[in-house]
């Protein structure tokens, strides 16, 4: 076994190593070894620091952020938020896309749904402001509402425009795409850099615009944001005009209609990937039609118009070397299968989700099988197989644990009184911060890019600050001590001044946004909107906790029975009613703004019935959208029952007897006017 004295060489070595590839990449753009390996060194010392609690580096992997910008780059906001895109990654997916935009749409099965068909170019996306025919700002995505300043690297690119010509052009438009070097001129720098996509993000990033200069970066354009002139219909008559303005389009765009059609020109274009000069994972499908575009909107992080469809996954054969469970913040247990690390399409893997208990017991997974993991796009790595000729004589099925792995309660399932059966994870039954691993879980997600959006306070630096017990409830970090912070190694003046700020910051919150950082079960994004839109203040909101009123929110559309169930179980616990009441006398928690000019300020409908032309979800986002709230009961806080094709008779009989006005669909349009 190595001493003390040489761990701690080893590891020095190691973060001297990659220190060195950090400045060779980043600073020089030579790196001199490949993606794989870089991440191999990178594991080894992160692996290094969980083993043995001593080792502290301010070049590790775990303190710094390799891709984060330097200071030299301002940022600015995006007038239009660059949002990702849902996945899908077979017909089944389409499939079910397809029918959730139907039903959205109200559109009947006979009804065509047009795609603008364009392959997913893998490079860095740009937006690019011009005002008055002339490029003024160029943008890289950042975090989808803010990006980097990078106008001066982005004019050295050829193919983008510096001056429109053309007389019909907007006065006021972003114009994005994707910024990528070809397969051919990589092959030429190729000793710089590890692959074609970090070429053109190490090239953009570069300090001197002289530099970017000397790479041969290529701008395909594909979208707009901000724009002040449509005059066009369809994202195809767009991809056009794009052409027309002098902008490169990709030749590979089409207009297709069908699943089985979108799905055979994904096969064709899969079989020819390899082929093609730029790298492509795989096809983005929108919605032609830009009026069906704005009729569908967003859902939380991702238009709902839009879904990109990926190539098929790489898969490789590895060893499991252990089974560990995971235990996230709402208490659910994963197991992770620790496998020898292997290259699965570029990229290094050593861990792979196994899902849950029963995934386990139906494909036999034991520790020391040889097994076939996958790795799909962005999805975790999960195990596919278990190559049963490999398996050892003497291998021992997987026992799961009855109690949890962190604070010894007892380990639960829930049951499901839909399904009428018993939830498929297990879930440690400690409520609250009880549970050290679940305490933290809840505290990365109170930070996290979604809720508080805290910069430097990181997965890894909760971890510490944990260890170090600066961080023991959410609202510790509102009084953490910065001075002990600066002693820190990896940490200094400037670093714990910054922390601070963005601390600071944060105390500013909205109220959505504060309702999902407390991390309740079932309480995502979207159902933090709707109780934020219902309770419109914090004061109504700690009101409901004093009271213990949530059968209250019954009425309340898309909040039903389990999230209810949630809420009381969550207020039901004496530290996180402490916890919340703290952070609100801490924090500045802004009040919902309604839309003052709303048609349906302070109106309340339910609908009952079939609805001709539009769909119930359609309606609803009507309303909301005119300031109006949806019931999902007959109530005295009801104001309208909009009854369509053959209504309930018993809502409308109930309606009447609570003096509540029933109106058909024309009457109701006439109040949207």
């Amino acid at each position: 076994m190595k001493n003390k004295s040489k761990i701690k060489k080893e590891y020095q070595n190691k973060t001297e190593e990659i220190k060195r590839h950090n400045i060779l990449y980043y600073d020089k753009s030579r790196p001199i070894i490949s993606d794989s390996e870089y991440d191999v060194l990178k594991r080894d010392i992160i692996d290094l620091e969980n083993k043995y609690s001593y080792l502290k580096n301010k070049n590790s992997p775990s303190l710094i952020v390799g891709l984060k910008p330097s200071k030299n780059f301002l940022k600015s906001k995006h007038r239009v938020k660059m949002l990702s895109l849902s996945n899908a990654f077979d017909s089944e997916d389409l499939k079910n896309y397809e029918k959730k935009i139907a039903n959205f749409l109200n559109l009947k099965n006979n009804d065509h749904i047009e795609y603008s068909v364009e392959p997913k170019i893998d490079g860095i996306s740009a937006s690019l402001t011009y005002k008055n025919s002339n490029f003024v700002l160029g943008l890289s995505r950042g975090d989808g509402i803010e990006g980097e300043i990078i106008t001066e690297n982005l004019r050295t690119i050829k193919d983008i425009p510096k001056t429109i010509k053309d007389k019909n052009f907007p006065k006021d438009i972003d114009i994005r795409g994707e910024v990528y070097i070809g397969k051919e001129d990589f092959e030429k720098i190729k000793d710089r850099f590890a692959n074609p996509r970090n070429a053109a993000s190490g090239s953009l990033r570069q300090k001197n615009p002289n530099e970017t200069k000397k790479i041969p970066l290529k701008f395909i354009a594909y979208t707009y944001g901000f724009n002040s002139e449509i005059n066009f219909k369809k994202q195809s008559d767009f991809l056009r005009l794009l052409k027309i303005w002098g902008f490169n389009t990709n030749r590979l765009n089409k207009i297709i209609s069908g699943i089985d059609n979108l799905v055979q020109n994904h096969k064709e274009l899969e079989s020819k990937r390899y082929d093609l000069d730029f790298d492509v994972d795989g096809l983005v499908y929108k919605i032609n039609n830009l009026d069906l575009q704005k009729r569908l909107g967003f859902v939380a992080n991702a238009p709902r118009w839009a879904i990109a469809h990926k190539f098929s996954a790489d898969s490789s054969f590895s060893k499991i070397l252990n089974i560990e469970i995971q235990i996230g913040r709402t208490g659910a247990l994963t197991p992770v299968a620790k496998i020898k690390p292997v290259n699965i399409g570029g990229v290094v893997v050593s861990n792979a989700t196994l899902h849950n208990e029963e995934e386990i017991i139906r494909k036999d997974i034991r520790i020391g099988d040889t097994v076939k993991v996958e790795r799909a796009g962005d999805v975790i790595p999960h195990v596919l197989l278990v190559d049963l000729k490999k398996r050892s004589i003497d291998s021992k099925k997987f026992s799961f644990p009855i109690n949890c792995p962190s604070c010894g309660s007892k380990v639960i399932k829930d049951f499901n009184k839909i399904s009428k059966k018993y939830d498929a994870v297990k879930r440690c039954s400690s409520e609250g911060y009880k549970c050290e691993k679940i305490a933290i879980e809840k505290i990365k997600h109170f930070v996290s890019k979604e809720a508080f959006n805290i910069e430097g306070l990181g997965k890894k630096v909760v971890e510490k600050f944990w260890e170090l017990k600066f961080i023991k409830l959410p609202f510790d970090i509102f009084n953490l001590n910065y001075k002990k912070i600066e002693t820190l190694e990896g940490w200094g003046e400037l670093s714990t001044d910054n922390l601070k700020k963005s601390i600071e910051r944060s105390k500013n919150i909205e109220l959505d946004k504060f309702i999902f950082s407390l991390g309740i079960r079932h309480i995502g994004q979207e159902n933090a909107k709707l109780l934020s839109q219902y309770f419109l203040n914090v004061k109504n909101f700690i009101y409901l906790t004093k009271s213990f009123n949530f059968n209250s929110l019954s009425n309340l559309d898309g909040i039903g029975e389990t999230q209810i169930n949630s809420l009381k179980s969550f207020f039901s616990d004496k530290t996180n009613l402490n916890v919340v009441k703290k952070l609100i006398s801490i924090l500045n928690i802004k009040s919902i703004k309604q839309n003052a000019k709303g048609k349906l300020m302070n109106k309340t409908f339910m609908f009952t019935g079939k609805l001709l032309n539009i769909s119930r979800a359609e309606a609803k986002s009507l309303i909301e959208e005119n300031s109006g709230k949806i019931l999902s009961n007959v109530s005295k806080k009801l104001n309208y029952l909009v009854a369509g094709e053959k209504p309930t008779v018993k809502k409308v009989k109930q309606a009447k007897e609570l003096g509540v006005k029933v109106i058909n669909q024309s009457e109701w349009k006439k109040l949207l006017n």
